[in-house]
């Protein structure tokens, strides 16, 4: 049973009796030669460095309706999106939310409030946690 759990392990001698003692020897120096080789070779992987394209935010405070355009090319290229609604009058602001709510359900994205007039708008690659403790006026957008 010890001679089995020595084999087992590749400590016991599996060599028979009638083996020749200089094969034996050389097959030791060829394993020893193959783990000297593997040690030599470095097993290193490296890592990309630089940023990502998709670690920018852009951020817009549309003034015109024509800059929804560039929001959505924004978006399309895989960026995130905040959009500051402060300086658009209502009826423009809330037309512009519905064009961008349209254009992340296309590219299976997500817009959030993130204030009163601020909109967040992130394609489907981004994850966003926490949550603002404002509340903000049902009666604005």
């Amino acid at each position: 049973m010890a001679g089995f759990i020595s084999n087992f392990f590749g400590v016991g001698d599996n060599n028979s009796q009638d083996d020749d003692p200089t094969q034996a020897l050389q097959s030791q120096n060829t394993a020893a030669n193959q783990v000297a080789n593997s040690r030599s070779t470095p097993k290193v992987v490296p890592m990309q460095g630089g940023k990502s394209v998709n670690s920018k935010i852009a951020l817009f405070e549309p003034k015109i309706y024509s800059d929804v355009k560039e929001i959505a090319s924004q978006l399309l290229k895989n960026q995130a999106v905040i959009v500051n609604f402060d300086h658009v009058d209502d009826d423009m602001a809330c037309r512009i939310v519905d064009f961008l709510t349209g254009t992340v359900f296309a590219i299976n994205g997500e817009i959030e409030r993130i204030g009163d007039e601020i909109f967040l708008c992130i394609p489907e690659n981004y994850e966003v946690s926490g949550s603002t403790t404002s509340q903000f006026d049902a009666n604005k957008l």
